[in-house]
């Protein structure tokens, strides 16, 4: 997955992704893809892979939990005081 594609734009801006990676990531005709601009580069994905990264991104420990957790740990501290 970590494999590198080229590409030259061509006229009026046209793409063509390349066999190798629509094939990888199996994208065909018709598939919406979205670029995102980051302070980095470009990022190229579908809307799924987009949302799934974003949900990875987000997944982790609650906040809520961690202040419940951090709450329960303060008041047996103060219960036993």
């Amino acid at each position: 997955m970590d494999t590198t594609y080229s590409a030259s734009l061509g006229d009026r801006g046209r793409l063509v992704v390349p066999a190798g990676l629509r094939a990888s990531q199996q994208w065909e005709q018709g598939t919406t893809l979205l670029f995102i601009e980051t302070p980095h580069g470009v990022v190229l994905a579908t809307r799924d892979q987009v949302k799934d990264l974003v949900r990875a991104q987000l997944a982790g420990t609650s906040l809520v939990d961690e202040l419940v957790a951090e709450r329960r740990e303060q008041a047996k501290q103060d219960g036993a005081a």
